[in-house]
């Protein structure tokens, strides 16, 4: 069984994403992601991420038998194609030191066949960071959140706390004031090491183990 990413384009009507759906779950294809716009002309684009697929040819010539169905793409999933991701976020001076560290390690294991992207957002102000790390609970392929910022606390500390409570996402931050190096699994105060550090802790090609260091640590 494999994994694999689907496009498909259908006229723009009422009940077709049930269709596809009702088909995807009558061959016990698991969907880990979904993404849907109506394009100018009016089109529907769905975008779907599958996993456990026993016989995608068999799939697509299934979706294709619906009506409205007026193309089925086949493409690699996105975890072949990006594979596991890091966010970075905080301030832009701070983003940048962070992602060059990630991005030059992240070269380094992807040569030998690992994939792991970098994605930064550099952000000022409470309420606007607070929102982008609430949001990274619903962004798929996240394995790792970096805090690179000069003072974190308040609303951001709240949504930290909450999402290390939901979900096992790993999160490492600068050393820096502010009550947010509370909830951080590693406190780091070199940016390039902690961009580093991030990658080494999701890669497979890595022997580095974040939970061996205990809980809190700072570096």
């Amino acid at each position: 069984m494999k994994d694999y990413s689907i496009t498909i384009k259908t006229d723009e009507k009422k009940g077709v994403l049930d269709d596809i759906t009702d088909i995807i779950t009558s061959h016990g294809v698991n969907i880990s992601y979904v993404h849907l716009f109506v394009e100018k002309n009016k089109t529907g684009s769905i975008n779907l991420e599958l996993e456990n697929v026993k016989n995608i040819d068999e799939l697509v010539l299934d979706i294709e038998k619906i009506d409205e169905v007026k193309s089925v793409e086949l493409h690699a999933s996105q975890l072949d194609i990006y594979g596991k991701r890091i966010i970075i976020v905080g301030g832009g001076a701070q983003v940048s030191q962070v992602a060059m560290g990630a991005i030059a390690e992240a070269d380094r294991h992807n040569i030998r066949g690992e994939r792991i992207s970098i994605d930064t957002i550099p952000l000022v102000g409470e309420k606007e960071l607070a929102e982008a790390i609430e949001s990274i609970s619903r962004l798929p392929r996240v394995g790792a959140l970096v805090l690179a910022g000069s003072l974190m606390g308040g609303e951001i500390t709240k949504t930290v706390k909450k999402i290390k409570e939901e979900s096992n996402l790993m999160v490492i931050c600068l050393n820096m004031p502010g009550s947010v190096t509370k909830y951080a699994d590693l406190i780091i105060t070199d940016p390039l090491q902690a961009g580093v550090l991030a990658v080494m802790a999701i890669a497979d090609t890595a022997v580095f183990d974040i939970s061996k260091l205990g809980d809190n640590i700072r570096y």
